[in-house]
């Protein structure tokens, strides 16, 4: 079988309406349209959420919830991940995404939980840390400074 001889299974497929070519098609005159009104008229669709009038229920329903436009996100890593570098290293966001321990640095930038432990003494630069994260970093022998 080549791609040439491919047909549609038996009764799939269908001719298409052509609506509008006389009476004798069961199709001409209103075209399928009906008689007056606004659907009947060129240009006369109505919106998916038309209620004929009636307050939709989109309008209805209460507004819930709220955006805060100042709000800042930082990117979350947990103390646990500076294990993989060696002694002494100085580890920087840029060094997390070239590591790809992290996928993309947030607006506000990159905050250090202190979940997990710390074996070797690193020094890690962030933009925040918590005060568990700074308690065991200091206790590994490492620095944590605030970018």
């Amino acid at each position: 079988m080549k791609l040439h001889e491919l047909t549609p299974t038996k009764g799939s497929t269908h001719a298409k309406k052509r609506v509008g070519r006389g009476h004798g098609t069961g199709n001409g005159k209103t075209a399928g349209a009906g008689h007056k009104g606004q659907k009947a008229r060129s240009g006369g669709s109505l919106r998916i959420n038309f209620e004929g009038g009636q307050t939709p229920v989109i309008k209805r329903l209460r507004k819930m919830g709220f955006n805060n436009p100042t709000r800042k996100t930082y990117t979350t890593v947990n103390i646990s991940v500076f294990n993989r570098y060696e002694k002494g290293t100085v580890v920087t966001p840029e060094t997390l995404l070239e590591d790809k321990v992290v996928k993309s640095i947030a607006k506000a930038g990159l905050k250090v939980l202190g979940q997990g432990e710390l074996k070797d003494a690193v020094t890690v630069k962030a933009h925040k840390f918590t005060g568990s994260a700074v308690a065991k970093i200091q206790a590994a022998g490492g620095q944590a400074e605030v970018l």
